[in-house]
């Protein structure tokens, strides 16, 4: 298979791990994967290691492969450093990111804005909810996108997607939809007066609720 053939398949699999298709801890079938995207036994397997590789699925020997289960703990420790990553690259994209950045920031939620008004009220389904979440990722990463720190962007895009997936049970119904609305908006408004404080406390206030204990208040500003 091609590159670019491959590249795209790996995006197929990893949205369909990211959309809620798949329940947590369920097996991934690969001759079952195989078979939806016509392709080979040793293609998808390859696939499904790479996938588990940046921790997307598990994979134990003589068992296969398997969404990772839901957990509390992992759950906050992706959130925590989350809220890390997205804290310093946003004040970094603050100060180095100009007119250009808060125009494609301003973009970027507009999008946003628009599909979480359409999706507001109606029962998910994987099409809406894939949307819903490549908005939502673009958003956050323009936010951090002018931080001119590859590690940190792409660090970030690896704890967002694994943050993601643990939420997906609850994601698929949009249940956090009416804060999310607010706290977005919050979050461009003190970006674009270029307010760090008040962008980085947005960001906590964001993501908090997905926290089992308190923060490092020294760490964090």
């Amino acid at each position: 298979m091609p590159p670019d053939s491959t590249l795209s398949l790996y995006e197929e699999v990893k949205s369909r791990l990211l959309t809620g298709e798949f329940d947590p801890g369920q097996r991934l079938r690969a001759e079952r994967l195989r078979n939806d995207h016509g392709v080979s036994a040793s293609t998808m397997r390859e696939i499904l290691f790479r996938l588990s590789a940046v921790g997307l699925a598990d994979f134990q020997e003589q068992r296969g492969f398997r969404i990772p289960s839901q957990s509390l703990e992992r759950q906050h420790d992706l959130a925590q450093f989350r809220i890390f990553l997205e804290q310093q690259g946003a004040r970094l994209s603050i100060r180095l990111g100009g007119v250009a950045w808060e125009a494609q920031l301003s973009a970027a939620h507009h999008k946003l804005s628009h599909i979480e008004r359409v999706v507001a009220g109606q029962s998910a389904d994987p099409a809406l909810l894939a949307l819903w979440t490549a908005a939502e990722l673009e958003f956050h990463r323009t936010l951090i996108g002018a931080c001119a720190s590859e590690v940190l962007k792409s660090t970030h895009r690896l704890l967002y997607d694994q943050f993601r997936q643990q939420l997906i049970t609850v994601d698929r119904k949009f249940v956090y939809l009416p804060q999310n609305v607010a706290q977005h908006q919050a979050i461009l408004d003190a970006a674009l007066a270029k307010d760090e404080a008040l962008t980085c406390a947005q960001i906590k206030e964001h993501l908090s609720r997905h926290l089992i204990r308190p923060l490092p208040q020294k760490v964090v500003a």
